[in-house]
């Protein structure tokens, strides 16, 4: 009896697995903007202090080209560098006019991470959205956001592309299953720069 209430136990187990899609793989923690040191880019507004000269001392803009323009030393590549990265080239440069310089620079509006915070979803959507990212943010954040899948999409078939150590990795998400069935195994949390695909059926 105790053998075949355990195969029964064990079948049914098997059925409610049968249907659940392999996950092949999950993805890695993307690049976080809040917890990395922050990278200067085109069109920030950078305070410059050089310590007890305030002369030299000023607040500059990031220019398309991606250089500023510091007291005394001229343009200088700034985009791509951190703060303290740009902080060591100014005081290496200020080292030929004044004595052991001390700079700083803090970056006082850094408007270039809007685009660099934000996630997108694209495809077979009612509403195609880029969104600003917010910690906590899934998958299905994303999708209500924008307002679910067309009658022609492939749910199943959905993409998360997400940029990890210096590449793109595509991971695939079963979208149809959380919807609809409460699978919710590949609601990952979401990272800055993430984007969603929802591919659409061939007529």
């Amino acid at each position: 009896m105790n053998m075949r209430i355990g195969f029964i136990t064990l079948l049914l187990a098997l059925t409610a697995c049968g249907g659940q899609p392999k996950i092949v793989d999950v993805p890695v923690q993307g690049f976080n903007y809040t917890e990395e040191e922050y990278l200067i880019g085109v069109g920030d507004q950078l305070d410059l202090r050089v310590w007890r000269n305030p002369d030299l001392s000023a607040k500059v803009p990031v220019r398309p080209d991606g250089r500023i323009s510091a007291p005394l030393v001229g343009d200088i590549e700034a985009a791509g560098l951190t703060p303290e990265m740009l902080a060591d080239l100014v005081s290496e440069k200020l080292s030929q006019y004044i004595r052991n310089p001390q700079v700083t620079v803090v970056v006082a509006n850094p408007s270039s991470s809007d685009y660099q915070q934000r996630v997108r979803i694209t495809g077979a959507v009612n509403k195609p959205v880029s969104l600003a990212f917010r910690d906590g943010m899934t998958v299905l954040d994303l999708v209500l956001e924008a307002g679910g899948t067309t009658k022609f999409a492939l749910p199943n078939k959905t993409k998360l592309y997400r940029k990890a150590n210096g590449e793109t990795k595509v991971y695939p998400i079963y979208l149809d299953d959380i919807l609809k069935k409460g699978r919710v195994s590949t609601n990952y949390p979401l990272s800055p720069s993430d984007i969603l695909t929802v591919p659409e059926r061939a007529l």
